[in-house]
């Protein structure tokens, strides 16, 4: 019986091209890159370049996990009735892709079969985004979005690398994809000599906070949770979107004043900045409309007209990366705000419009994903050595190589809906941690807000898939408000992220139970009923729990939608 790989080899080429359009496959042992020669005596356009096409004799029925373009896109369920994992899907929300009879997959598809799994995925993106078309018959496409772009007469493409690896054990599968996503785009995560701790505006006071709501949350800060390195000024600090340099009244100092008091106080600031986004109302776009992204109409492209609009202040009109006066742009604005406000940490948010489709760009001959990594150069460059670039709500693959730290779930509420969900989100990417980026699972947030509350349980399960997520640690909460249980429980999990404890490795995509082996000896067990009834959880001897550190038995009750984490020495 022939294995999977070879049976991908087999597939068949895209037999739509023009005849004078070449494809050649290239093979290096499990990764592919195949050139698409014009052998013709015209430009030609390619839209969708499809590499590999036809069935692997898959059931329909297994499981699958596929990765979405941007954050809050990823998918679980089986090959033939694929499941949403957020809420924010890259067809319908992003409008990124069609959908019309068939699931897009981008840049990863995992599949799982009797002997193990099967890993499809490209561990390169510098121009195209990579593609897997599931069809409910069983059919696999396998492409490149060329977005239209012309490829001249006598003039070549190569496409991104295709990585296929089959095995019994998916962690495996996917570090060996890690080290290969590293050969071609390197990583910053070398350059990270500690995970990032500390404080978040956004949770508590959100698009309202003042620069005394800062000032409150340092000083409670110095005297009950001194380990927080950062305090980060989120969204609301700046007088419009777009305008970073420019603060709101409610920074009636500037934000550069606050910056210094917060080192001042033994701690260093971070803030918000949503680097390719501008409101209507906002200089940069009062004063640079041909800096912008364009329609068909040759006007600057409202966002919504071909994807989700934005969250607020909308509609955004999107910096065109591929301007070199909007390069320059932004890296005098993070040279600004690092040599002159003395910030070196970036919460870079709403990085999904810097890759925006269906636009025009200055170079019409680049694509999104050019334009959004030219842009994020140019960022890197004004932020200077020893930065730490947090990508948000970003696209995912072209990212690489790109951040320093990646934000791997969606927005956190308190309730348990929202704490599962990006507990599932966060434990599908978790084997990017530290290997790719460090990861953040969004902020610890443990007490109620009037129109937010969530149970003892669910807060439990939230806890716990801290600790499984193994990322970067920022408490949510008014520091002030929290009680002693709840200090002790963020003291605890801003240990796990100095000692730079590694995400929970679990045996199962149903994510039940994970294991957490600590850098200084002993292992923490997180369990988890996802589900609404008790569930019992048979243990080894000998453990504790993690937060309390009372004695458990050999058996526990997990009442419906809680988690614990117990100790073993």
């Amino acid at each position: 019986m022939t294995s999977l790989l070879s049976r991908v080899r087999q597939l068949a080429n895209d037999n739509a091209l023009p005849p004078h359009l070449l494809q050649t496959r290239q093979w290096e042992g499990p990764l592919c890159r195949v050139r698409l020669d014009n052998t013709g005596s015209d430009a030609t356009s390619v839209d969708r370049w499809v590499l590999f096409d036809g069935k692997l004799g898959l059931p329909v029925e297994s499981a699958i996990y596929g990765e979405g373009f941007q954050m809050l896109a990823q998918t679980m369920g089986s090959w033939q009735s694929p499941q949403h994992v957020g809420r924010c899907p890259d067809a319908s929300v992003y409008r990124i892709t069609d959908d019309n009879g068939y699931h897009t997959i981008h840049n990863l598809l995992l599949v799982e079969h009797n002997k193990g799994w099967l890993l499809l995925a490209f561990a390169s993106c510098h121009r195209f985004g990579g593609e897997f078309r599931l069809y409910p018959d069983g059919r696999l496409q396998i492409l490149m979005n060329c977005e239209g772009r012309k490829l001249a007469a006598g003039e070549h493409w190569q496409s991104e690398a295709l990585i296929c690896l089959e095995g019994a054990e998916r962690e495996d599968l996917l570090a060996e994809l890690a080290r290969l996503i590293e050969v071609e785009h390197g990583s910053l995560i070398g350059k990270v000599s500690e995970r990032p701790s500390g404080w978040c505006s956004w949770y508590h006071y959100y698009a309202e906070v003042s620069a005394a709501d800062i000032r409150e949350n340092l000083q409670v800060r110095a005297e009950r949770f001194p380990a927080q390195r950062y305090v980060q000024i989120d969204d609301g600090y700046q007088a419009k979107m777009g305008d970073w340099l420019t603060p709101s009244a409610k920074f009636e100092q500037g934000v550069a004043s606050l910056a210094a008091e917060i080192k001042q106080a033994g701690c260093e600031p971070a803030l918000w900045v949503a680097p390719f986004i501008a409101e209507p109302g906002s200089q940069v776009f009062q004063d640079h409309p041909d800096w912008f992204v364009k329609g068909d109409d040759g006007l600057p492209l409202p966002s919504e007209r071909v994807t989700y609009g934005g969250w607020r202040c909308t509609p955004w009109y999107v910096l065109d990366g591929t301007h070199p006066e909007v390069q320059a742009h932004l890296e005098q604005v993070f040279r600004t705000l690092r040599e002159q406000w003395g910030i070196h940490y970036f919460k870079l948010d709403a990085n999904f419009w810097g890759a925006i489709h269906g636009g025009r760009f200055h170079d019409p001959a680049a694509t999104r994903v050019e334009a959004y990594r030219r842009g994020m150069a140019a960022i890197l460059r004004g932020a200077g050595e020893g930065a730490f670039l947090l990508g948000c709500n970003a696209p995912i693959w072209p990212s690489l190589g790109l951040v320093h730290g990646m934000r791997v779930s969606d927005d956190v509420e308190r309730n348990g809906h929202r704490y599962r969900q990006i507990a599932r989100e966060a434990f599908c990417r978790a084997w990017q941690n530290d290997k790719l980026w460090a990861l953040d699972p969004d902020c610890i947030c443990l007490r109620d807000l009037p129109s937010q509350q969530a149970s003892k349980a669910e807060y439990s399960f939230h806890l716990a898939a801290l600790v499984a997520s193994g990322g970067m640690m920022l408490a949510g909460d008014r520091l002030q408000e929290l009680d002693e249980e709840q200090a002790v429980q963020l003291r605890k999990l801003l240990g796990l992220c100095a000692a730079r404890a590694p995400s929970a490795r679990f045996e199962s995509m149903d994510f039940a139970c994970g294991e957490v082996g600590l850098p200084e000896g002993g292992t923490l067990l997180c369990l988890f009923n996802w589900e609404g009834q008790p569930q019992e959880f048979l243990l080894p001897e000998g453990g504790t729990d993690f937060w309390q550190g009372e004695v458990v038995g050999t058996a526990i009750t997990l009442q419906g939608g809680e988690g614990r984490v117990i100790r073993y020495t």
